[in-house]
């Protein structure tokens, strides 16, 4: 054997590849515990590359798969909304017609409601409020009854945090919180037209279902709350901590909403 290979096959051979992978790991568990396990390969692909770091989705899919670590995925029921009854002699017209791109804030905003369960009160409700310009929550409202006033107070909430445009569109279900003379005299008296998505058809709706589908992921479903100050205090967390100031949307370009709207606040001084 020739010196030269015997003295290399005993000296101890650092791979280049295996540190890169082993830095790369440490940097995917950083972002996937910050994000309490709600992120999956896109998004971390997204945070790493924003860091600096070239790397793909599929090599991170590939460590994470590694790592036994993966996006929380979590399905339950959902019980029925309550609908209100059909009124043949009143229109409810699609002012949206399913285009969820805004060119500013303060001109399309979705609202609905979705349910959250504790052991004390039963179920609690959840009425929302999105500008679709950065998918930011403006305006939420957590209470222990499905009521009108519940869903008028989302509505001033987002009222009070953002200015809205002349032409102005909401677009809701036609649940009854939404179509009682209330709360469209309420939209009247703000310059807000009202559109609507038909009748138990939620892909009129989609991008609210998809943050409802995203509340429910990661977070409602991975924990049982035992009083409504509970709930309403890890929503609140969610929402204004989270969701609005540290999650990223891929349909936004991987910025988080607090971010969007800075960026457009920045560009229009």
């Amino acid at each position: 054997m020739p010196r030269s290979v015997y003295y290399y096959q005993n000296e101890e051979h650092i791979n280049s590849y295996e540190i890169a992978n082993a830095v790369l790991d440490q940097k995917i568990i950083k972002i996937y515990n910050e994000s309490k396990g709600r992120y999956g390969s896109p998004k971390i692909a997204a945070v790493l590359r924003k860091e600096g770091e070239k790397v793909s989705q599929k090599r991170v899919a590939r460590r994470m798969n590694i790592l036994n670590i993966k996006s929380i995925i979590i399905k339950k029921y959902k019980p029925c909304s309550s609908l209100s009854k059909e009124d043949n002699k009143k229109e409810y017209p699609n002012l949206l017609k399913q285009d969820f791109k805004a060119d500013k804030p303060g001109l399309k905003w979705l609202g609905d409601i979705t349910y959250i369960w504790t052991k004390e009160a039963g179920w609690t409700y959840l009425a929302v409020v999105i500008d679709l310009y950065d998918l930011k929550i403006i305006g939420w409202e957590h209470g222990l009854n499905m009521t009108d006033e519940l869903t008028e107070k989302a509505l001033k909430k987002a009222i009070i945090s953002r200015p809205i445009l002349k032409d102005i569109i909401f677009h809701s279900d036609r649940g009854s919180q939404y179509t009682s003379d209330d709360y469209e005299a309420l939209l009247t008296k703000l310059g807000i037209k009202h559109s609507y998505s038909k009748k138990g058809y939620p892909y009129d709706n989609a991008s609210m279902e998809s943050f409802n589908a995203i509340l429910k992921k990661e977070e409602v479903n991975l924990h049982t709350y035992c009083t409504y100050e509970e709930a309403k205090l890890v929503i609140f967390e969610f929402i204004e901590s989270w969701y609005n100031n540290l999650r990223i949307h891929s349909s936004i370009d991987y910025l988080t909403p607090n971010q969007k709207y800075q960026e457009y606040l920045f560009a229009t001084a």
